[in-house]
């Protein structure tokens, strides 16, 4: 499901770590089910009618899928969190969530400036506090299913952020 793929920093577009935030299982089968509700519709018209649109609808719905599949991507100067970036240097304080501390954070702890790219099938989140004074978020908090590993890369500690072999 999630590619954590950490490499050496040799050079700076080389990747500290990638994550893409694919959807779960039953992501999958809601998308193979609402495709099958095509051939429902159109049997009536022909059973032919039915199987294409089945076919349309499937490819339709997991091309959007892939297409919006956020990627959290670590490098020697940038975090990229979906469509956000910031540069390292305004990286602050770096926090791992699970269970219980990681609804609370996207819910009751949760602050309305904080960028967001949390998906609900992936329930463990890391919390990266935002230092730039120009900036008014005071934090990003994204979904990851790596999330000690994601934490370290932007520390620049851990197995992500040293071993190239990992």
């Amino acid at each position: 499901m999630s590619s954590p793929s950490p490499q050496s920093a040799t050079s700076p577009s080389t990747a500290n770590y990638t994550e893409k935030l694919w959807p779960g299982f039953w992501g999958w089968v809601i998308v193979v089910g609402l495709s099958a509700a095509g051939i429902l519709i159109f049997i009536p018209i022909s059973p032919a009618a039915g199987y294409i649109a089945f076919f349309v609808l499937l490819i339709g719905q997991a091309a959007l899928l892939i297409a919006s599949t956020p990627t959290i991507e670590v490098t020697p100067e940038t975090l990229r969190v979906g469509r956000a970036q910031i540069e390292r240097q305004f990286v602050g304080e770096v926090t791992a969530y699970h269970g219980q501390d990681a609804t609370d954070q996207r819910g009751t702890k949760l602050n309305g400036l904080a960028y967001l790219c949390i998906r609900g099938w992936i329930k463990p989140v890391v919390k990266m506090e935002i230092t730039d004074p120009t900036d008014r978020t005071p934090y990003w908090l994204a979904s990851s299913r790596n999330p000690e590993h994601l934490a370290a890369a932007l520390r620049g500690t851990g197995p992500a952020a040293s071993n190239p072999d990992n």
